[in-house]
């Protein structure tokens, strides 16, 4: 059974099942959950709780099977608590899940709960985690994209008895709040919170958030990519700043920019050559947003304009790698900055000369 998240709360109104499966990358909102569900099943009485983690190919999967399988008329309730931080469970603990699902079936005095990251659509096939959504509950934790954070951030808020103001005003201020935080749930988690202490409940007004909330915003080069696509000028900027104080190597994210060029080459070429566009899109093996992405920015893009994109990223290819390139900064970061700006410019439909940032601490003599 597929439960999504925030039907949660209500479904454990109506009682526990015997075991929970969380899979996904997002901390903050996988303990949550697990708390949930673990203040559910204190209020029934589970008392005892064991916690495994899945380490190596020698894990001894004996233990769980035998807490799992226990009945007792005298015993306290017990959890068991399973994690597996690779996803892989191999062959023997494929074999064991499945039979750690069918054990739950019944067994009132046990329940299971089963915590793993982010699952691939291959994984999700296996008949491990086939029974396990069977025979229990399984909760997808999904991350919380750029565009929903200021709504979450304000329905967090409004928890603690706090809101900001009410239209572009406090839209203003949300806005301000998710750039900060991006890419961070766990510290915007925090933020919320000493925004409670610092500030009564009520209104908060622009000032006080930009006072007390810090930049804790966190980017990967796989956001940047989605927002270099959506051509989101002014979040590509701060994510690229972001990246370079963090020490982010500048090949990979040259590397990243540059496959998004070519495979944006190679599915035009395809559907120059008659390809349906969708067929196209997944012989790139290009799904999921990148899909929706690539359908709304292929129409604006030009043969010229990806010639000129192919030849700008290898360039810049030579630059980041140490090498002079001619009308180019010396600059890798520089450089980066201005292929990232020239392929966001004609994503936006705004397509136009970009000229390298200004950027004191990364400028050439």
């Amino acid at each position: 059974m597929q439960l999504a998240v925030n039907r949660l709360a209500a479904h454990l109104q109506h009682g526990l099942k015997g075991l929970y499966t969380l899979h996904g990358d997002e901390p903050l909102l996988i303990q949550e959950a697990v708390d949930a569900i673990r203040a559910a099943a204190k209020t029934q009485g589970f008392a005892e709780r064991s916690s495994h983690t899945v380490s190596g190919a020698h894990f001894d999967w004996s233990e769980v099977l035998a807490a799992g399988g226990s009945l007792s008329l005298f015993a306290d309730k017990q959890i068991i608590e399973l994690r597996i931080p690779s996803g892989k469970p191999g062959k023997e603990g494929s074999s064991a899940l499945q039979q750690l699902a069918e054990q739950s079936r019944g067994n009132d005095s046990t329940l299971t709960l089963i915590m793993l990251p982010r699952l691939d659509k291959l994984t999700k096939g296996g008949a491990w985690f086939a029974a396990l959504e069977s025979f229990g509950v399984t909760l997808q934790v999904d991350p919380v994209e750029r565009n929903a954070l200021p709504q979450w951030i304000a329905e967090r808020l409004s928890v603690q008895g706090q809101r900001v103001a009410a239209g572009e005003q406090g839209q203003r201020a949300l806005q301000f709040f998710a750039d900060r935080v991006e890419g961070n749930l766990l510290a915007a988690h925090q933020e919320i919170q000493k925004l409670a202490l610092l500030f009564a409940p009520g209104e908060l007004s622009f000032d006080q958030i930009e006072s007390a909330v810090l930049n804790v915003a966190r980017y990967d080069v796989f956001k940047l990519s989605e927002a270099v696509l959506a051509g989101q000028t002014s979040r590509v900027q701060r994510m690229l700043d972001g990246l370079q104080a963090e020490g982010e190597a500048e090949v990979l994210v040259h590397y990243t920019l540059s496959e998004d060029i070519r495979a944006l080459k190679r599915v035009k070429d395809a559907i120059g050559l008659g390809r349906p566009p969708p067929l196209a899109l997944r012989e790139q093996r290009v799904w999921g947003v990148k899909e929706r992405l690539f359908e709304r920015v292929l129409p604006r893009l030009s043969d010229v304009s990806l010639a000129e994109l192919l030849q700008a990223a290898h360039q810049v290819d030579g630059i980041v790698k140490g090498l002079k390139q001619p009308d180019w900064p010396l600059d890798g970061w520089q450089a980066l900055h201005r292929l990232a700006m020239q392929l966001c410019a004609l994503c936006s439909g705004k397509a136009r000369p970009v000229a390298a940032p200004s950027n004191p601490r990364t400028a050439s003599p």
